[in-house]
């Protein structure tokens, strides 16, 4: 937001794109001390205008009158998933640094280079994956980094959500190959992809199921069930869907040699570990956040995770260290879509390239 305390700010954001997430990024950034919003901009100017008259930031014109502006330092680019490259790569090709929300784009090879360009130029990429932000998550991370799961053994992720036809008819590039990149895969269950890659370790091979069949007029799987094979041995499931009505919390389910941990949404529903106590699994479970709603809603979502990761974005470029989720880690979840996404075209178990 702009004002006296966005001028003692630090760093400068642009936020590409007016859409929903647009907002999230504009009211997580509005949250930190050492950021602001210095304006945004869309293809659409009269949105942009009405947009920025909401928070009081300035409409620019396009995306390179606003890589003129020296109070610009980074780039949040909010675009539909198939539009992000261009923006990523010509903030980072004017020297600022970029923040693209999921996926980081619609193939390996459209994000590799943004990537590729964010390297080239020296600046700090992310892709956003707030949830890797919760407490719950980080606790886990925490856990299984100290071997308190032990072997991998099985990790599984559902994602049971429902979106109504309206949802898909309110913009005429969602359920599209081209813009959307794909359906409940690559929109909606990425997330909790990327959650397995961070917390089981790289994907070996998978072998997929999907279909629509619970909307009309999309192009892409509104339901999709795939098998996991881990790098390491272990084995999981992925579903993702928006067809299941009411729609279902998020849920993770991780299993090791020496017991298992459960996180819906955002709370650690189970932690039975070998070596737990009675007090201790009561504190963890005990301190977890409620259901958020986003299984129904797309927007009945907290800000407090994209404010944590906007603020290891910022510290990063303080410290001149990589942010957790940069543009190489985004680029390991497109992979994997992909490979999911092969096999469900042609009925074979695919192995997930390195990325």
């Amino acid at each position: 937001m702009a004002g006296p305390e966005a001028a003692m700010s630090r760093y400068g954001f642009v936020v590409v794109g007016t859409g929903n997430i647009a907002r999230a990024h504009v009211e997580a950034i509005g949250l930190l001390p050492n950021a602001f919003v210095a304006g945004v901009t869309s293809h659409t100017p009269e949105r942009a205008r009405a947009f920025a008259q909401e928070y009081d930031v300035r409409a620019y014109a396009d995306l390179a009158e606003a890589l003129a502006d020296d109070d610009v330092q980074v780039v949040s680019v909010c675009t539909p998933s198939g539009a992000h490259l261009e923006p990523a790569v010509a903030a980072a090709e004017a020297g600022r640094h970029v923040v693209v929300e999921k996926p980081l784009e619609i193939s390996t090879e459209r994000a590799r280079t943004i990537v590729d360009a964010a390297e080239r130029a020296g600046v700090q990429l992310a892709t956003i994956f707030m949830s890797r932000f919760s407490d719950a998550h980080v606790r886990v991370k925490e856990a299984i980094d100290a071997g308190r799961l032990g072997r991998p053994l099985q990790g599984d992720a559902f994602v049971k959500w429902y979106r109504s036809q309206t949802y898909y008819d309110s913009a005429d590039w969602r359920g599209t190959w081209t813009l959307d990149g794909g359906g409940a895969l690559m929109n909606q269950a990425i997330h909790q992809l990327d959650l397995l890659l961070w917390l089981m370790g790289p994907i070996d091979e998978v072998f997929a199921f999907g279909d629509t069949l619970a909307h009309d007029r999309l192009e892409v799987e509104d339901t999709l069930v795939a098998a996991l094979r881990y790098r390491s041995g272990a084995l999981g499931t992925l579903t993702a869907a928006t067809s299941l009505r009411p729609g279902q919390p998020k849920l993770l389910e991780l299993h090791g040699s020496r017991g298992t941990i459960a996180v819906r949404d955002d709370a650690i529903v189970s932690w039975d570990l070998l070596d737990v106590s009675d007090a201790e699994r009561e504190d963890v479970t005990n301190a977890s956040a409620a259901p958020s709603g986003t299984f129904a809603d797309p927007m009945a979502m907290s800000f407090e995770n994209h404010r944590r990761q906007f603020e290891d974005f910022v510290r990063a470029l303080d410290t001149g260290s990589s942010p957790l989720v940069d543009g190489r880690e985004g680029l390991r979840s497109v992979s994997v879509v992909e490979a999911i996404y092969r096999s469900v075209r042609e009925g074979v178990r695919v192995r997930v390239p390195d990325a």
